[in-house]
């Protein structure tokens, strides 16, 4: 009996789901690309390839009131993006996934590829960019208003 219990217990333990691991300490994390605009502009675009199963993380600053508008465009339509508020932060874990704390801003927190909406704080807002499916080549066009 006891034997079964104790084989019970370790097929237990086996199924109970893998949460994620803090990174190694000194694990580099990532840096966010800011997206700068030219003198004179509302706008600006940057060009990039998201590999499979990573993200690429972009940045920047808006007052609050402005209204943002994130497009993105890649060749086989796999590309999506998320917008994060001031206060957010990247992260990679354990398993080398990078991730960014905080819940993304209403209605861009799926897999989008056209959002607008007001900023609700000044700061510097983050845009984690990802593929759907495979890799994915993708233009990404911030403006504001």
């Amino acid at each position: 009996m006891k034997l079964a219990l104790s084989l019970l217990a370790l097929l237990l333990l086996a199924a109970a789901p893998a949460m994620a691991d803090p990174p190694p300490p000194g694990t580099p994390q990532p840096v966010p690309i800011p997206i700068r605009f030219a003198p004179g502009t509302s706008g600006g675009k940057v060009s990039g390839a998201a590999q499979r199963a990573d993200r690429d993380i972009y940045s920047v600053g808006a007052q609050a009131g402005q209204k943002m508008t994130v497009t993105i465009k890649a060749q086989e339509d796999n590309a999506v993006f998320q917008v994060y508020p001031p206060g957010a932060a990247p992260y990679r874990d354990a398993d080398d996934m990078v991730g960014i704390t905080g819940e993304p801003l209403p209605g861009a927190e799926g897999d989008t590829k056209h959002w607008t909406g007001p900023m609700p704080a000044t700061g510097t807002y983050l845009i984690k960019v990802g593929s759907t499916r495979g890799n994915a080549t993708y233009e990404l066009s911030v403006s504001l208003e």
